[in-house]
């Protein structure tokens, strides 16, 4: 499972594992949160590394969808949060080595995250708007290595169905008081469908240099080239009768698809003895030129040149409140992205024509937080924290020919988020926990696109969540089983929903009034035998309107679209001398409607993946390992993705089926 850890079989360890995804790092049974921690061996052992969903399946509460097409990326949600994009990450905050990838208008993309690196995920499930700002669902939070652990170089190469390849080289380690690691990596996938090939370069490389007394410089280079992504596009359920493989027409007669080229750099200084505190200083800059061509006739043609900078100074401190322990993190955040968008028509034949749009889109945001841990006694611990949040967002309008003339405009947001928690550690092992916590989002640049032209969409607001968990977690050693419960209930004012126009073009997006999200999270681990491990993951949750209503429609108490309400994970994994290994892994994931109106359902289905591998030690230094992946291994038909109210029925797009992959690496 994803709770306390993963791989962790005994009492001790168990004991003193620490997160550090809610910022103040602490050990996870003083944690007052839904926190799941993935290792190492849970990201790369037998994976592709191509995409979270392979790691983040197991984590109750998390969702994924589009795994296929990376032209429209991964869509992921954390209790409800998130599904409403229909390309890139809406609701969760993205932070990978400390940096934010989610931008300050909310939104994400994962494309330059390498889990060939990666060293540590967590997974904060629940609203967490105190600690990181504009975002109401969760915190996904990578951890790259940085060869402070010698791991010396390894050079892997893969192959699969579907025209799938991918090598990638790793490389680091420590000499006195420098430590690096870099990698780098190529993907290239002829794609399961028509119009769905991907080519993909990408670099991570860290650079460490310890200063003495506690003091280090981290520097981070992330460097992505994706020349081309195409996008196969959405099938009607006659098309999808026909040939599930097939791209949708228009997808292949604008040659759908899109490329980007980013670079980014970060800068990093730690001081553990600042003072009587602990001092974090960071700072980066990224680039990115990014253009799309969408599968629709009209003003389908798109693109940006982005810079994005942030920086932030976090202090940590240990002081005693009267007689009381008070851990406490205080912190300043700013960031600014910076736009140059442009959008052309394009006729039934794919010949771009005229300019549609021109316009420079600005978000700059400013914050402030603290939260604090008051250890009320030796099992009970009281967490507090608040956070002010200023986003301001300006459009420039330049292109003045349309009817609207210049439809330039800003907004700004100033928002207060909260959270309480109290943490009862009756048990060394065990503990219970209560919290409570307010969240914002403001709507992304894309999503204020007025469908009158133009500028802002004056109709649509920041949607606001009040979150409530009651959890349980622990180790019953007798038994070698983990376990990780938690009941959740989110209340979300003026949600946020997508909505095509009757033209079957450009998403808009418009307040849906209130939705109830309520459900519960069990995460077990057992160590069944020295060998053998069962990991489960089970959601079972309620996501509907409260109140929504259009003009011409009322949807109160219906389903929000595009969520199951029931995902069930089971692994069960062998392990044998040296690195043998078998897992076979079960996912189950419920029906879900497409569409406000509930009017389109997709069914249910079971997916079973297996994957095993070996490793022979060919000198003192030298290591070969190999292994083999089926998915859905018993060619099950289902879908990779539900496009949310799309229009002329284009809700669907096909998963593949049964497929195979296998890589051999070498160490050294």
């Amino acid at each position: 499972m994803a709770g306390p850890s993963w791989a962790q079989t005994n009492e001790s360890e168990m004991a003193t594992l620490e997160v550090t995804a809610p910022r103040l790092a602490r050990e996870l049974y003083a944690t007052p949160a839904a926190v799941s921690t993935l290792e190492r061996d849970a990201i790369a052992q037998g994976q592709q590394r191509v995409r979270l969903d392979e790691s983040l399946v197991r984590v109750p509460g998390v969702f994924l969808q589009n795994r296929d097409n990376f032209a429209q990326g991964q869509r992921i949600a954390i209790r409800g949060f998130g599904a409403r994009a229909p390309f890139g990450v809406r609701g969760i905050t993205i932070m990978v080595d400390g940096i934010p990838y989610t931008l300050p208008d909310g939104q994400a993309q994962l494309d330059a995250i390498d889990l060939d690196s990666a060293e540590r995920i967590e997974v904060i499930r629940g609203p967490s708007s105190v600690l990181y700002g504009n975002a109401a669902g969760g915190v996904i939070d990578v951890t790259t290595g940085d060869g402070r652990d010698n791991p010396g170089t390894s050079l892997r190469a893969e192959v699969g169905s579907d025209g799938y390849r991918k090598t990638s080289l790793q490389t680091g380690g420590r000499q006195g008081d420098w430590s690096h690691h870099v990698s780098l990596s190529a993907l290239n996938v002829d794609g399961y469908r028509e119009q769905s090939s991907s080519e993909k370069y990408l670099l991570n490389a860290k650079l460490r240099r310890e200063l003495g007394s506690e003091r280090a410089l981290t520097a981070i280079i992330n460097l992505l080239d994706n020349p081309r992504s195409e996008d196969p596009g959405a099938l009607n359920a006659g098309e999808v009768a026909e040939g599930r493989d097939q791209a949708a027409p228009n997808s292949l007669a604008l040659d759908a698809g899109q490329n980007v080229d980013q670079q980014l750099l970060g800068l990093q200084y730690e001081d553990l003895a600042a003072g009587p505190g602990e001092l974090y200083l960071k700072g980066f800059i990224s680039q990115r030129d990014f253009e799309q061509q969408l599968p629709y006739v009209g003003d389908s043609r798109l693109g940006y040149q982005r810079d994005y900078l942030g920086a932030s100074a976090e202090y940590h401190h240990e002081v005693t409140l009267g007689d009381l322990p008070l851990s406490y993190i205080a912190g300043l955040e700013v960031a600014q992205q910076d736009d140059e968008r442009f959008r052309n028509d394009v006729n039934p034949q794919g010949v771009v024509g005229e300019q549609a749009a021109e316009e420079t889109q600005t978000a700059t945001s400013t914050s402030a937080f603290a939260q604090g841990d008051l250890a009320l006694s030796d099992q009970l611990t009281l967490s507090l924290g608040a956070r002010f949040d200023r986003v301001e967002l300006e459009i420039d309008d330049r292109y003045l020919d349309d009817e609207g003339g210049d439809q330039s405009g800003e907004k700004t947001f100033n928002e207060w988020s909260g959270s309480a928690g109290l943490s009862y550690r009756y048990r060394p092992q065990h503990q219970v926990y209560v919290n409570t916590g307010t969240a914002f989002e403001t709507p992304t640049f894309s999503e204020f696109a007025n469908p009158a032209g133009g500028g802002f969409n004056a109709a649509i607001e920041p949607q606001k969540a009040w979150n409530r968990e009651v959890g349980a977690r622990g180790y019953v050693a007798p038994l070698a089983m983990d376990y990780d419960l938690t009941l959740f209930s989110v209340r979300v004012d003026d949600e946020l929903v997508p909505y095509e126009e009757e033209s079957g073009g450009r998403t808009f997006y418009q307040n849906a009034g209130d939705t109830d999200r309520d459900g519960i999270e069990l995460a077990l681990g057992w160590q069944v035998a020295d060998q053998w491990r069962l990991d489960s993951a089970l959601t079972l949750a309620r996501y509907e309107f409260d109140q929504f209503a259009t003009p011409s429609e009322r949807f109160d108490g219906n389903r929000i679209p595009g969520l199951p309400e029931q995902t069930w994970v089971n692994q069960l994994t062998w392990e044998g001398l040296d690195e043998r290994f078998a897992t076979l892994e079960t996912q189950y994931t419920g029906g879900m409607v497409a569409d406000n109106a509930n009017a389109t359902e997709v069914d249910s289905y079971w997916l079973v993946n297996l994957r095993m591998g070996d490793g022979w030690q060919l000198g003192s230094d030298t290591r070969l390992n190999a292994y083999v992946g089926v998915r859905n291994l018993f060619d099950e038909e289902h879908y990779a993705n539900v496009r949310l109210n799309g229009t002329f029925g284009r809700f669907y797009e096909p998963a593949p089926g049964r497929s195979v992959y296998g890589g051999v690496e070498i160490s050294f």
